[in-house]
């Protein structure tokens, strides 16, 4: 397939499944917000498509990104099947999808923020690349924490499924920390075959 054809084919893709996720959810209002993180995501992307188009990787982690809000968000973090499955499998004392959500909140971010660093401002592949970007997602992660803050300040206990904190006093740290070690993670494992996707968008 085209490298050109690919990202309509991700944007088809992903409004079906956002279709799909608003069927009957567990509750509306939950999902309505945990939906828009990614259908503003999809919209600054289908805006900035012809004068700043990303790479085939970056394009396709933020589809698998979508996904895991969506599924999250059909169910609530809390109560997504497989979470209970693992929960059953590994004896946990809670569901933990929320986690993995939060470790894509970091994987995805960070490649997206590294590909913007280095094509539109004077930062190079170099150890600051990495540091940079590393805050960028880190200060996305904390003021999504505000924003859950001031959900649950607005909303009182309807705002509990949002948060997803499961009873846990140290869940917006897992949160942050999680995000974190997906930004590191994703720098490691996928920087330099990011590095040669821009180089060749760059050409």
């Amino acid at each position: 397939m085209s490298e050109s054809r690919e990202p309509r084919l991700l944007l088809a893709l992903g409004a079906v499944a956002l279709i799909a996720s608003g069927i009957a959810p567990y509750d509306r209002l939950t999902w309505a917000l945990e939906v828009a993180p990614a259908v503003i995501t999809a919209a600054i992307l289908v805006a900035t498509r012809r004068r700043f188009p990303l790479t085939p990787l970056a394009y396709r982690l933020v589809f698998l990104h979508a996904l895991i809000l969506l599924l999250g968000a059909h169910y609530t973090y809390a109560r997504v099947p497989v979470g209970f499955w693992v929960q059953d499998a590994l004896g946990l004392a809670r569901n933990h999808y929320d986690r993995v959500g939060h470790f894509m909140q970091g994987f995805t971010p960070a490649i997206v923020a590294r590909e913007v660093l280095l094509r539109a401002s004077p930062v190079r592949a170099n150890p600051w690349l990495a540091w940079l970007t590393l805050c960028v997602v880190l200060a996305a992660s904390a003021f999504y924490e505000f924003i859950e803050w001031w959900a649950a300040l607005i909303g009182g206990v309807a705002a509990e499924a949002f948060l997803a904190t499961q009873g846990d006093v140290w869940d917006t740290q897992w949160d942050m920390f999680l995000c974190l070690c997906g930004a590191c993670a994703a720098l490691a494992l996928l920087g330099r075959r990011h590095q040669r996707e821009v180089e060749r968008l760059s050409r």
